[in-house]
C-alpha cells in the first residue's frame, strides 16, 4: 500500500525541475561530493555545511534533518537519471529497442554514478537496505517512470485498456537484482550480453 511519503517522493522524482533556490543547490552539489567521498555513515550536516561555505543552521532551515538532506540527495540524483534515461533511448523508433537500450543504460549509469555506484561500493550494508526492503519509495518512483513509457507505447499501439505497471515493476525489479548481486551467467559489464539478455527475455514481456 502506497503512503503520503511514497507519494511525494514519487512526485519529487518524477518532477522535471530542480529547486532555484542556489543556496539548497550548493547544498546538495556538496552533499554529493561529501556522501560520494566519505559515504553515508561518515558524513555529518556539518561536513556538508563546512564543504558548501554555509553553517550548519541553513543547512536544518531547508532540509531539516540529515536523513531529509540524504533523501533530496539521491532525489535530484533520480531526476537527473531519468532524464538521461530519456535521451538515450528517445530516438530509437520501437517500445521493444527501448526497453532493451534502457537496461543497458540503467546499469551501465548506476554502476558508473559516483553515488549510486560508489554507495554500492563504500558502504554496501548502508545502501542496500534502500534498495531491498527500505526501497518502496525508489522502487515506486522508477516503476513508475517505466510505467508511463510503456502506457504511452500501447496508446500509440490501439491497447490503452492493458495494465503495464506489471510488466514494468518485473523489469526493474530484475535490473535492480542485476545491480545487487552481479554475479551470474550473464556478464552484465558487457554490454552486448545485457543487450541480448534484455532482447530475449525482457522484451518479450511487451507481449504479455
Amino acid at each position: 500500500m502506497k503512503t503520503d511519503a511514497d507519494d511525494s517522493f514519487l512526485t519529487r522524482a518524477l518532477g522535471r525541475s530542480e529547486t532555484e533556490d542556489r543556496t539548497a543547490q550548493r547544498i546538495l552539489d556538496a552533499a554529493l561530493e561529501q556522501f560520494t567521498l566519505f559515504g553515508l555513515r561518515r558524513s555529518s550536516v556539518d561536513d556538508v555545511a563546512k564543504r558548501a561555505g554555509v553553517s550548519r543552521v541553513t543547512v536544518y532551515r531547508r532540509f531539516q534533518t540529515k536523513d531529509r538532506l540524504v533523501e533530496d540527495t539521491l532525489l535530484r540524483e533520480h531526476r537527473r537519471f531519468f532524464q538521461r534515461l530519456d535521451a538515450a533511448v528517445a530516438a530509437l523508433p520501437t517500445m521493444e529497442e527501448r526497453v532493451v537500450e534502457g537496461f543497458v543504460v540503467a546499469l551501465r549509469h548506476t554502476r558508473a554514478h559516483p553515488l549510486f555506484g560508489g554507495l554500492l561500493r563504500l558502504e554496501p550494508e548502508v545502501v542496500l537496505p534502500y534498495l531491498t526492503v527500505q526501497g518502496g519509495s525508489s522502487l515506486s518512483a522508477t516503476v513508475e517512470y517505466l510505467t508511463g513509457h510503456l502506457r504511452r507505447a500501447q496508446q500509440a499501439e490501439g491497447r490503452p485498456d492493458e495494465d503495464p505497471r506489471p510488466v514494468a515493476e518485473l523489469m526493474v525489479r530484475v535490473a535492480v537484482s542485476f545491480l545487487l548481486n552481479p554475479t551470474s551467467c550473464i556478464e552484465t559489464g558487457d554490454e552486448d550480453q545485457s543487450r541480448a539478455f534484455a532482447r530475449r527475455y525482457l522484451a518479450p514481456l511487451l507481449g504479455a
